[in-house]
């Protein structure tokens, strides 16, 4: 996830991250995971028409750059998430 230009950001705050992935049960697991016991909400954000993709969309209160980046990074890391958004 490096390479990026990192936007102004007035910490603590709400981030959204949206996920994407085949199994809905298994990137809510790891959401569970990766959040651990931050502040956050999950919702369904949009599943294919086919059922091959679910998006969910997850709101977590981060502190700073670096741990709003490293639940970014440990999304993208698991392998229930297909794309990070």
């Amino acid at each position: 996830m490096d390479g990026w230009p990192d936007p102004e950001i007035d910490y603590p705050c709400t981030w959204s991250y949206k996920l994407v992935g085949a199994d809905e049960q298994a990137i809510r697991i790891a959401i569970a995971e990766i959040v651990a016991d931050r502040e956050h909400d999950v919702s369904l954000s949009r599943a294919s028409r086919t059922g091959k993709y679910v998006s969910l969309k997850v709101q977590v209160v981060v502190g700073d750059h670096d741990e709003r980046r490293g639940l970014a990074n440990g999304f993208h890391e698991h392998p229930a998430v297909r794309f990070v958004l």
